[in-house]
């Protein structure tokens, strides 16, 4: 047996021996002891396996991707030349007016779920606050979608719409890292005829909004407060770029010294998510836990929160980058990555068809991922014992765009005939075989272009062993690993979507014969049945 079948056979078994997520006669303690021994992972999750995301914010209005919020005041970026030339300088516009044009009015959640419920998808994930510190729900925190903006409580119009069509409904969090991301906010022209005149955070006070849009609101409250800004006297972008790389630019988990009340604003932010909202799960877009013992705090109260609702903490709440202790407690997310091996806990992976934040250029350059390459995601990961959640970007309107659209319906149309082979599923004795080797970690998805024909992924469930092929062989294919040594007779094999498949088995391997592909087909799934194979 396999190290790897090993260890997910040992997870496997803490799991059975925890039973279902049952009521607790006391609340979990925000300490890792506590949580680690009081949670176990639901069958909801383990049987999802496909989840689709709007990772979606006032960051999305011009259009032009990721971190628009921080890159739009650093200058000798694309978003800084655009906002230049089509909003103004950032000492006159700042991000706060990005805000104040957000009108979100094309936006129907109801039917945008609806056309991620037939792509497949069993949960749908709602951003609930990025590293702009703009929440997108009814807040305690002043800046949020309610009061500015579209005037309109976004997490409850995905909340409802998902729960309208019985999807499992989260939220994401990532403004634990707000307060030192904005600082560039405080910064200024090193170079040019706007050189050394600092950014709309560093001058703008709650006086200002006297008569405008934003009347009440404390843009210092937005930005974070200056704690980092660069010192006056850069002459060059080099200098400044310097600066904010070693500063502000730093990923940081922890709670910011000079700036306690920023770590208090957000623990009651996400404590109110949660006792508003009821999410199945939240997405922490951290390494570890945000501000150590204020993260377990949270989760704690997640995990209480949820077994006052219902008798039973039948949630997730996912982090990056867990320790295997930590991934007792937590899911663990790996952005934009694989694993190479299969994993003893369930296990996440996130990802997108383009950048996180909507940018035009991809549709106008048909450059999405396409949904082949997406299946092949899922697949690995499934075999893998994990889940995909898949970010569809939206347009600043509300909308996605027609090359969005169509990719989503591909992936549902495979599903619709191959879904038996993800939905419900446990990994097998071994993930899969082929001749590409894929590295594990964050950042690397680049890899998915190497996969072909050759590399098999297995699932057990509905009823036999799936084998899916992440190409659709021009040949007979051996699958080495199913050979005549391997355990369990091979009675049967069905192609899903088709009919019978001819098969020999040998020592070497099962030699399964294809017929050819079909228009339009992406990954064939071949279903072995018999006895003692699963």
């Amino acid at each position: 047996m396999s190290m790897e079948r090993r260890q997910f056979l040992r997870g496997t078994a803490a799991l059975a021996a925890a039973g279902p997520v049952a009521a607790r006669a006391a609340p979990l303690a925000p300490n890792w002891s506590s949580l680690a021994d009081g949670y176990a992972v639901p069958d909801w999750f383990r049987d999802a396996k496909f989840g689709i995301w709007a990772h979606w914010g006032p960051q999305c209005v011009p259009e032009a991707g990721d971190w628009y919020a921080r890159q739009m005041y650093e200058q000798g970026r694309g978003p800084y030349d655009l906002h230049v030339q089509r909003y103004g300088h950032p000492a006159d516009t700042g991000f706060m007016d990005i805000i104040g044009r957000w009108r979100a009015e094309r936006w129907d959640p109801a039917a945008l779920v609806k056309r991620y419920k037939a792509a497949g998808a069993k949960y749908f994930v709602g951003m609930a606050v990025h590293h702009d510190n703009f929440d997108l729900f009814d807040s305690p925190h002043a800046w949020n979608s309610t009061r500015v903006g579209p005037k309109r409580d976004i997490i409850a119009g995905w909340r409802d719409a998902a729960r309208a069509e019985g999807l499992r409904f989260g939220v994401s969090n990532h403004a634990s890292h707000a307060w030192h991301w904005y600082q560039v906010a405080y910064n200024y022209d090193p170079e040019g005829p706007r050189a050394g005149q600092r950014y709309d955070a560093a001058r703008l006070t709650k006086a200002d909004g006297a008569g405008k849009w934003w009347d009440g609101l404390d843009p210092q409250e937005l930005y974070t407060g200056e704690t980092l800004a660069a010192p006056d006297g850069f002459t060059t972008r080099a200098q400044m770029d310097a600066w904010a790389g070693a500063t502000s630019g730093r990923w940081m988990e922890f709670a910011p010294a000079a700036n306690p009340r920023f770590v208090a604003n957000w623990l009651a932010r996400q404590k109110a998510l949660v006792e508003r909202y009821d999410p199945d799960l939240v997405y922490f877009d951290d390494f570890g836990v945000p501000f150590g013992p204020v993260g377990l705090e949270a989760i704690a109260h997640f995990y209480n929160h949820a077994a006052k609702r219902s008798g039973r903490a039948d949630v997730v709440l996912t982090a990056k980058q867990l320790t295997a202790f930590q991934r007792q407690a937590l899911v663990e997310d790996i952005e934009r990555g694989f694993s190479d091996r299969l994993r003893a806990e369930p296990w996440q992976t996130c990802t997108c068809i383009g950048e996180w934040h909507y940018n035009r250029r991809r549709f106008d350059e048909k450059s999405y991922v396409p949904a082949r390459a997406v299946l092949q995601r899922l697949a690995d990961i499934v075999s893998k014992n994990g889940n995909l959640l898949l970010s569809v970007p939206v347009r600043g309107d509300g909308s996605i765009d027609s090359e969005e659209e169509r990719i989503v319906d591909q992936i549902g149309a495979w599903l619709r005939v191959n879904g038996s082979a993800i939905y419900g599923t446990r990994p097998w004795r071994t993930f899969g075989q082929g001749p590409t080797d894929l590295a594990g970690g964050m950042f690397n998805e680049g890899q998915v272009d190497k996969l072909g024909a050759r590399d098999v992924r297995f699932t057990a469930g509905g009823g036999g062993l799936n084998a899916i092929f992440l190409g659709w062989p021009e040949g007979p294919a051996t699958i080495a690993a199913l050979g005549t040594r391997a355990a369990g007779r091979i009675e049967r094999a069905t192609l899903l979507g088709g009919g019978s498949v001819t098969m020999q088995r040998t020592v070497e391997g099962l030699t399964l014969t294809l017929p050819p592909a079909p228009a339009g087909a992406m990954l064939p799934v071949v279903r072995l049945e018999g006895a003692g194979l699963v």
